[in-house]
């Protein structure tokens, strides 16, 4: 059993930062590979991307390659996601998500979710 918390979500002008964490708990957090994603009011949740069980391997949306960034402490049961440049369009709940085995964009897969953090970009 995994219990996901995030943080670090706010208000931002676009262009600006923020670093949103993952606290989980749990003894074996380093079983579970890691995700990130979103949702819209009135919108499906979407991918945002993911982290495998060491963190050697990620994968992005396209929407946010080259702007986000998802790294994972496995001493820490923590997985980050940095958002940098970011647009309106990023306005959205984000979740983090675990899954026992590989990572996937899928949401369907992930056998845990957080409660979600608000991130709000102005223009």
């Amino acid at each position: 059993q995994v219990q996901l918390v995030e943080s670090g979500g706010g208000l931002v002008q676009a262009g600006g930062s923020l670093r949103l964490s993952c606290a989980a708990s749990g003894r074996t957090f380093s079983s579970y590979a890691m995700g990130w994603f979103r949702q819209c009011p009135g919108k499906e949740r979407e991918f945002v991307a993911h982290i495998s069980r060491s963190g050697g391997i990620t994968y992005y949306a396209d929407s946010v390659k080259g702007r986000f960034t998802i790294s994972r402490e496995n001493a820490e049961k923590t997985v980050y996601l940095r958002m940098n440049s970011l647009k309106p369009e990023d306005t959205a709940v984000y979740y983090c998500a675990a899954r026992a085995g590989n990572p996937s964009p899928l949401d369907r897969v992930y056998d845990y979710w957080g409660q979600g953090t608000q991130v709000t970009v102005s223009s």
